[in-house]
């Protein structure tokens, strides 16, 4: 598998990740594990810092799935995503792919189906750009 791209996570979105993680208790599930390690390799930076062109908690990215599928959705916790067909949870597969990437960034991401190559095109709206700091 290639290498994964950098990525970065504002301290508020790794705060309230991690208290959701421990919520979630001892179950390791897939996609709890994958979360985790794109935690633990992500550098934080304030929210204030967070670049306009990384995705965070919240961010409507426009991505594409193995350069053939176009999505555009809102990267939410899993308490938001209330049967929304436009947010996706960071618990998803695709969800945590999401989290940090950066505008032309790809990352091969496992699914149940096999590996597929995510490719973030554009955040189209982030908390931080916004002056959003406190969602």
């Amino acid at each position: 598998m290639e290498k994964k791209p950098k990525i970065i996570l504002s301290s508020q979105d790794l705060e309230r990740l991690e208290a959701l993680l421990y919520a979630l208790g001892n179950n390791l599930s897939p996609d709890k594990a994958a979360l985790l390690d794109e935690l633990g390799r992500a550098d934080v930076l304030e929210p204030q810092e967070i670049p306009p062109t990384v995705v965070t908690m919240n961010s409507t990215v426009r991505f594409t799935v193995e350069n053939k599928e176009e999505f555009c959705l809102t990267l939410v916790y899993p308490k938001d995503v209330e049967g929304q067909a436009d947010r996706i949870s960071v618990l998803a597969p695709v969800g945590s792919a999401l989290l940090g990437l950066s505008v032309g960034d790809s990352i091969a991401w496992p699914m149940p189906g096999g590996v597929v190559k995510v490719k973030i095109e554009e955040i189209v709206y982030q908390p931080e750009r916004a002056g959003e700091y406190h969602r």
